[in-house]
């Protein structure tokens, strides 16, 4: 009995810790910033006219989305996407950015291995940071933690019906990789935040047109969202740890 319910609590705890995990991976709001440097430019893909010059070549048209330019300018950005839109300067940063507070004039690009700087456009740039390399890092951290929660909770479901203290030991080893690798990859994020000059990420090639720009960098509902599910991750890891354990020694 009391092996039987140390399971189902560890059970519940893991699933709310992966979910954590998928939802902090699935969603842009690792980091929320809101500057005031004014309209935003971000050039889009050259695409082809349809129009053919004398020599019969098709005339490339280079387009640029170029956000209205009220006074706060909100970014958000995640794994995937990095999104920026215009809102009214008394609007809070982080509820601002929520699902249902999405203008239309939000434009968003593909985030690129998020969170480590990069600049947009050609590399070397005068704005690209050296750190960018540190990118990849973050990345690998975020897929292996993945896979590691998803394989743990394969191998206990594997387990259950057999009361197999190896499988549990196996999953539970798993599990506790999961939360340690997110933990890592919460602790590079962090001193990115802490150490890098976001200001200088967030404003990318503006940052020579805004001197006197005022930028407020917040830690996002991902961000949140991930811390919350390491405990729960840990102390899923050690009751299916201590699970096996038992079952071995009843045997």
């Amino acid at each position: 009995m009391r092996v039987g319910a140390a399971t189902l609590a560890g059970g519940i705890f893991g699933i709310l810790g992966t979910l954590c995990f998928f939802v902090a991976f699935g969603t842009d709001y690792w980091l929320v910033a809101s500057e005031d440097c004014g309209p935003y430019t971000w050039p889009t893909q050259t695409t082809l006219s349809g129009d053919k010059d004398a020599n019969g070549t098709e005339i490339l048209v280079i387009e640029t989305i170029t956000a209205s330019p009220p006074a706060l300018t909100l970014h958000h950005e995640g794994f995937f996407w990095r999104c920026v839109f215009q809102v009214e300067p008394t609007a809070h940063a982080v509820l601002a950015t929520l699902f249902t507070n999405q203008p239309e004039s939000k434009v968003c690009v593909h985030g690129y291995l998020f969170p480590l700087p990069v600049a947009l456009g050609q590399v070397p740039h005068p704005s690209y940071d050296a750190t960018a390399v540190f990118r990849g890092f973050w990345t690998v951290l975020i897929i292996l933690a993945l896979v590691a929660a998803l394989t743990g909770g394969f191998l206990l479901v594997c387990g259950v019906p057999f009361f197999s203290h190896r499988l549990y030991k196996l999953g539970g080893a798993f599990l506790l990789a999961a939360a340690c690798l997110f933990l890592f990859l919460l602790l590079l994020y962090v001193l990115w935040m802490e150490v890098v000059d976001v200001k200088r990420y967030i404003l990318q090639e503006r940052g020579d047109t805004c001197v006197s720009v005022n930028v407020s960098v917040l830690y996002g509902l991902s961000f949140m969202v991930a811390a919350a599910g390491v405990p729960l991750e840990l102390v899923s890891g050690m009751v299916f740890m201590l699970v096996a354990r038992a079952l071995r020694a009843s045997k």
